[in-house]
């Protein structure tokens, strides 16, 4: 390995030092300047740090004990090694004052050249060796005083972190212990491991009770739904149509589920969110009896009114002017719409109690298509509607309600009059898909805008935001829960200005052939 260092010779003797530098050189040690005076060495050295000072012992300005030490303290020199040139009449001197001031060697004149390059190099690596020790020895305690502060502020921290942590453990059992809704928990087993204080009045006992019971088999399907296991569930599943038997006063509560999935190192828990339906269920159950009501007791009225008018219309009372039979006749038709509104009303009120149960038959749809287009003869006249039909299949023979059917293609068929305009053309489109009856409404008028769309099939929608209409806004709604009992959909396609198509598919609802099995 090289030695490298900057070497610094004092001698008062040119000669000497002249042949300590070629020595050096020859051996490698380029990196040397020599000085005959030791007053001028001690001004170079202050600026100029190297790695060994070699010093004749006996000069006639400054000795070389003297020199060394006033070099020692230079700040340049802090670590520098020295080596003290002596001769044999000199040695114990040399040694008394080497002690004195700590110089590495001395070596007598005349030196042996292979013992003096030795020394010089041992010398280099010994000011190099406590260099290094002292860099490392700053950069330890660097290193310490940054450890000091991380773990001052890593404890700050700690607590910091720990009392947040506490806090929010604090919150989380405030909020499960005094949440009004019923909170449980509960592993892969569905056996309950916790509850709060809400679930167990749910329940109408103590937790002890409940602890280690399978959950599910706490409640009653009412529907007997099929539902994903939480567990497996990518998303949190809600519940609806459950009950759950209060022990307390034995009696059934409708309730809601929310059940979402929690991971941990661990294992997964399902918390479970039990919401007391019964108020709402009250609620819903008065608003549709008033409903059921209402329109029930509407429509005897309504149709002896109807009855009544007709009888005039006709003559059977005697005979009228054709002023009263305009009147008579707007009255008719003013309870007609009336009598329209209620029997929608109920049908509506039928469809979400759940209370409609669908007669399916053998039919074919085609025929059906063409006897509410005849039914609609006068109203396609009036508006200079033209009429045509695309069967891809001459008989294409369906299972499905047929009323109920029939009352879907009439709405369609009557929106595409009303809102089509005059000369407007309709297209009734009917197609088999595999086992699939699909049924489209076409027609060139006004056409709907986006944002109509989105509002079509919902409760009381008039289809468009650009004017007012007589409508009731139930027509499509009905529709949808119509062609949805049927397990099927019902959707628009629609430009501004570019007509409409109303589709209806009915999943599985075509026959092969004409035959019934």
């Amino acid at each position: 390995m090289e030695t490298c260092g900057k070497i610094v010779l004092v001698d008062d003797e040119v000669m000497v030092t002249k042949t300590l530098s070629t020595l050096l050189k020859l051996e490698g040690l380029k990196d040397a300047i020599a000085f005959n005076d030791p007053l001028e060495a001690l001004d170079y050295l202050k600026d100029n740090p190297c790695e060994l000072i070699i010093s004749d012992f006996i000069m006639p300005k400054m000795e070389g004990i003297e020199f060394l030490s006033h070099a020692k303290k230079l700040p340049a020199q802090e670590d520098t090694t020295q080596i003290l040139l002596t001769g044999y009449a000199d040695k114990e001197n040399a040694i008394k004052a080497i002690n004195e001031v700590g110089i590495f060697k001395y070596i007598e004149k005349p030196w042996n050249n292979d013992d003096l390059i030795l020394n010089i190099k041992n010398a280099i690596e010994r000011t190099n060796l406590k260099r290094a020790l002292k860099e490392k020895i700053i950069q330890l305690k660097k290193a310490n005083d940054e450890l000091e502060e991380y773990s001052k502020n890593l404890e700050a921290l700690v607590q910091k972190r720990s009392k947040e942590l506490y806090e929010s453990r604090e919150k989380l059992n405030a909020i499960f212990s005094n949440c009004a809704d019923g909170i449980v928990t509960f592993k892969k087993d569905f056996m309950i491991n916790s509850l709060n204080h809400a679930a167990c009045e749910l329940f109408g006992t103590s937790e002890k009770e409940i602890i280690n019971k399978n959950f599910f088999e706490l409640l009653i399907n009412e529907k007997n739904q099929k539902f994903e296991n939480p567990f497996k569930a990518k998303e949190p599943i809600f519940l609806r149509d459950f009950s759950l038997v209060n022990y307390k006063n034995n009696s059934k509560i409708p309730i809601e589920i929310s059940l979402a999935k929690i991971e941990n190192d661990k294992d997964s828990l399902i918390v479970a969110v039990i919401r007391n339906v019964s108020y709402q269920k009250e609620n819903e159950r008065l608003r549709d009896d008033f409903i059921a009501t209402l329109t029930h007791d509407l429509r005897t009225p309504l149709l002896a009114a109807i009855s009544g008018l007709d009888f005039i219309l006709k003559g059977t009372l005697g005979e009228i002017s054709e002023k009263q039979r305009e009147l008579i006749f707007a009255m008719k038709k003013s309870n007609e719409d009336m009598l329209g509104l209620t029997n929608a009303l109920l049908e509506v009120y039928r469809y979400e109690a759940g209370k409609i149960f669908l007669c399916k038959t053998r039919f074919c749809v085609n025929e059906l298509v063409k006897e509410c287009a005849k039914e609609l003869d006068m109203l396609f006249k009036q508006n200079n509607t033209k009429i045509s039909f695309d069967f891809e299949n001459e008989e294409l023979y369906i299972n499905a309600d047929k009323n109920e059917i029939r009352r879907v293609i009439s709405n369609l068929l009557g929106n595409a009059i009303k809102h089509g305009g005059e000369n407007t053309e309709v297209t009734v489109i009917t197609k088999k898909i595999g086992k699939d009856a699909q049924i489209s409404v076409k027609d060139n008028g006004t056409g709907l805008s986006e944002e109509d769309q989105k509002k079509l099939f919902k409760r009381f929608s008039q289809g468009t935001s650009k004017k007012r209409s007589c409508s009731t806004g139930l027509g499509l709604y009905l529709s949808r829960r119509i062609v949805e009992a049927h397990n099927g959909s019902i959707w628009v396609e629609s430009e501004p200005d570019k007509g409409s198509t109303f589709t209806f598919n009915l999943k599985n609802a075509a026959l092969e052939d004409k035959v019934l099995l």
